[in-house]
């Protein structure tokens, strides 16, 4: 399963800390963020997705996030 996220994550620093973030809570998924993208996409690849939990994390470390339709 393949979820999509909006943020407003800026720079490639910032965006490697989440993953490494984000992998420590789903170890098993691919992730990568696609910062040149005017929605500077989240991209999470698992069999178990919890977009609350996500988007709780992002929003804890500073950072909006939502799930894009």
């Amino acid at each position: 399963m393949i979820e999509v996220f909006k943020t407003n994550v800026q720079e490639v620093e910032q965006s490697k800390m989440i993953v490494e973030k984000l992998l420590e809570h789903f170890p098993n998924s691919r992730i990568n963020f696609d910062l040149e993208d005017c929605d500077k996409i989240l991209r999470i690849d698992d069999l178990m997705i919890s977009n609350q939990k996500i988007i709780k994390l992002l929003n804890f470390h500073g950072y909006q996030c939502e799930v894009l339709p």
